[in-house]
């Protein structure tokens, strides 16, 4: 009979990949089949096509004796997920004389219900972000997807119901309007359900967390059960500034992607905090098509890993790479996906086993507590900014505490001028990869940009051969006295920020 095609796309790792779907239909006995690594529910995509059709008012590909063949290619891509049944359904109608229409540079994304309505799919912000470079002018995608797809820029987008009502305007039958699009701003919010203005005592903690949130540095809380450890960490949203629009559809489109995006727009830093159960591949991402893991959707915002050392072996040494290149990158036979991970990490962890600590009644053995310790390698050490110890808070503070509201303000106030002031640093000195933080300085950036004055070179260079400091260690505690002056506005690297971001590496009582 005759051959038609449409187009459609699918996300390999945060990536957009056209997929042509061509439709070949000739006679002979019934058959209908679906080629090009689908997934299981790829090839289940027939009975829902066939059913679509069928209830749009046409004659279903299972009533009628011919031989179907619908290609998705590139052939050694493998395809996973419903949203190619719109652009399979078109292009069947097509090549069977039921409809004609243009389908070069128009994208159709959707999952057909056997009632020939649309429902909503994964990827969708992501896909119209990068569909203009493809050379898309036209999307069609579901009505649930509007508010994430209202986003998108320099592509006209349809948000449909239903099979019919795409027929009807690309036949030319009913016009349909273009998806507006919406200005949504990333404005703070009043309340959180976890404030640092809530939290009592601790102040040096306090102290550190927003040093580590305006640099965006990774950090350890230490100390026995119940001082606060994990509350101090679940505060840390409250003083983080909202993300800007650029950031925010970023993150919007990794959420999109994982299918954990329930709002149009993500404008409040993400907070992750997986169980220490979770595995490698939850943490990190993977399978067979990769998909993001916790790291990645913490993405611009924190991870929390409570009790970082009853996590698994393998995904504590697996922080290296996030943790020095703000990525991480899954390899597969066939391909290799790198996933965004500039996060900050906020661990905890207890001096030992049973979590008393040899001040308050521990009954681990020595050995115990050696292997405790080791648990985490040097390696994940020498990549943490901060070691903070968190101490027991007087019973008098969270009886009769006041909670610190007008701190905690000034302290918002403060990481946001701070975070300006990198920001613009960041602007000023240019380069193709985009940073914010002072924590993503590369050994260019600290020679450029840190400005250490003569003295605090002196006192850093002294401490870091008494410490026997190494020389990522060296550059850390530079970035974090980098950030502690930007706190105070100074343009300079003076002693005492040098002295301050000794002292957060000191972790003699772990």
């Amino acid at each position: 009979m005759s051959i038609a095609k449409t187009l459609s796309a699918h996300i390999f790792g945060l990536m957009m990949e056209t997929i042509i779907v061509e439709v070949d239909i000739s006679n002979g006995l019934h058959s209908f089949s679906i080629v090009g690594l689908g997934d299981r529910s790829v090839d289940e995509a027939k009975d829902r096509i066939s059913a679509a059709i069928k209830n749009t008012g046409y004659i279903s590909p299972k009533q009628k004796n011919q031989k179907v063949v619908i290609s998705l290619a590139p052939a050694d891509i493998r395809k996973e997920g419903p949203s190619f049944d719109l652009a399979m359904a078109l292009a069947y109608l097509s090549a069977s004389g039921d409809i004609e229409f243009e389908f070069e540079h128009t994208l159709f994304l959707g999952e057909l219900s056997l009632e020939g309505r649309l429902r909503k799919v994964s990827g969708v912000l992501p896909i119209l972000i990068q569909s203009p470079k493809h050379g898309f002018t036209t999307a069609f995608i579901p009505k649930e997807n509007a508010s994430e797809a209202s986003l998108a820029q320099d592509i006209i987008i349809y948000a449909v119901s239903s099979l019919q009502e795409v027929i009807d305007h690309i036949t030319r039958t009913k016009k349909l309007h273009p998806l507006e699009r919406k200005n949504i701003t990333c404005e703070q919010p009043l309340t959180f359900e976890n404030d640092i203005a809530l939290v009592r005592g601790n102040e040096t903690a306090k102290r550190a967390l927003e040093i580590a949130v305006a640099g965006c540095h990774n950090i350890i809380l230490h100390g026995p059960p119940g001082t606060g450890k994990t509350m101090l960490a679940q505060s840390a949203v409250s003083i983080m500034p909202m993300l800007t629009h650029e950031q925010a559809i970023e993150v919007t489109g990794i959420h999109s992607i994982a299918r954990t995006l329930d709002k149009p727009l993500i404008t409040q830093p993400p907070f992750r905090a997986p169980h220490h159960t979770a595995s490698l591949i939850s943490i990190f991402g993977g399978g067979n098509s990769p998909h993001p893991g916790e790291i990645t959707l913490a993405h611009r915002g924190i991870l929390f890993l409570d009790e970082l050392p009853e996590f698994e072996h393998r995904v504590i040494e697996g922080l290296r790479q996030p943790l020095e290149d703000g990525e991480v990158t899954i390899s597969r036979s066939r391909a290799s996906v790198t996933f965004p991970a500039q996060c900050m990490i906020i661990a905890t962890m207890n001096p030992c086993k049973c979590g008393k600590g040899k001040d308050n009644g521990c009954t681990c053995s020595p050995k115990s507590i050696e292997m405790y310790k080791r648990k985490i390698s040097n390696a994940i050490f020498d990549r943490i900014d901060m070691w903070i110890q968190v101490s027991k808070v007087d019973y008098d503070k969270l009886s009769f505490g006041i909670s610190d509201t007008a701190n905690a303000d000034e302290m918002r106030k403060r990481i946001v001028l701070a975070r300006k002031i990198q920001s613009d640093r960041f602007k000023r000195d240019g380069g193709e990869i985009k940073r914010y933080y002072n924590s993503e300085m590369s050994a260019r950036d600290i020679e450029k940009s840190a400005l250490i004055e003569s003295g605090a070179r002196k006192i850093l260079a002294l401490s870091s051969e008494k410490l026997k400091l190494s020389g990522r260690a060296f550059h850390r505690i530079i970035k974090v006295a980098r950030t502690i002056a930007d706190l105070e506005q100074s343009t300079h690297i003076e002693k005492k920020h040098i002295l301050e971001a000794l002292q957060y590496r000191q972790k003699t009582s772990l």
